[in-house]
């Protein structure tokens, strides 16, 4: 498994990702995708990022690459991907979607059944009108898989729990390894900071659920290293290796 960094968004608010955090205090933090790759020629993706021009103007990231071209770098096509676990509907995560044309993409049926209605439109706010409609042709395409609720197995080796309330029906991912069972957190748990202080992440429907779902995670990973928050550069220092924004989460 292995975290693949595309992005950067530099000088960001801590008090965006951490609940209570100083106004003041800013941070470099990464935008990223994770890499499975599982027996059987399957390969997966918690995640799929961004691509449309718009955020890019928007957001103007730094040492930007598209998430399709960027997990070349674990040897990873866009065409091999077989299956993309989206942890909620927020840009930086869907958006990449279709940039994998071969995919699945396994999604919280709550989430996208609050996010989208029957047209391919927003519901509610939280997710952009191109990915609605995006994500309502991949549906209708047939490539979509609507997760029904807290710790299903998706496919061998992944496993969704839900609780977290970044969004509505956010998920994160347990992954099955040779080390044991990563977590990936995605934004229901932004840093590490969140984690190790027991801080609820700022952007959250319940900031007790939240606080409850990152101390699940504790439970359910391996170690609590292998907890993969969303967006902390830390961990491309924890894991170091191989390097050139890419970490082997082992």
């Amino acid at each position: 498994m292995y975290a693949v960094r595309y992005g950067t968004a530099r000088d960001f608010p801590a008090a965006a990702l951490i609940a209570g955090a100083d106004t003041g205090r800013h941070l470099d933090i990464a935008f990223m995708v994770w890499v499975i790759k599982l027996p059987g020629g399957r390969t997966a993706l918690v995640d799929a990022g961004f691509y449309r021009q718009k955020f890019l103007d928007q957001w103007k990231p730094a040492d930007y690459r598209r998430p399709s071209e960027a997990i070349r770098a674990v040897g990873v096509a866009p065409e091999d991907v077989t299956d993309i676990v989206v942890t909620h509907v927020h840009w930086d995560h869907l958006d990449g979607a279709d940039l994998f044309p071969n995919a699945r993409v396994w999604i919280q049926r709550e989430e996208y059944e609050h996010h989208v209605d029957q047209a391919g439109r927003p519901r509610d706010p939280a997710i952009d009108s191109a990915d609605a409609a995006m994500l309502w042709r991949l549906k209708e395409a047939g490539r979509v898989m609507l997760v029904d609720g807290d710790g299903r197995e998706l496919f061998p080796g992944i496993t969704a729990y839900t609780g977290g309330r970044h969004t509505y029906a956010s998920q994160y991912v347990g992954v099955r390894t040779a080390r044991g069972v990563v977590v990936v957190a995605s934004d229901n748990a932004y840093l590490y900071e969140n984690l190790e202080r027991h801080r609820p992440i700022a952007q959250t429907l319940d900031s007790v659920a939240n606080l409850t779902a990152q101390a699940r995670m504790s439970q359910l990973a391996a170690t609590p290293r292998l907890i993969v928050p969303g967006h902390d550069t830390e961990v491309f220092r924890r894991f170091p290796a191989p390097g050139g924004g890419v970490a082997r989460i082992e």
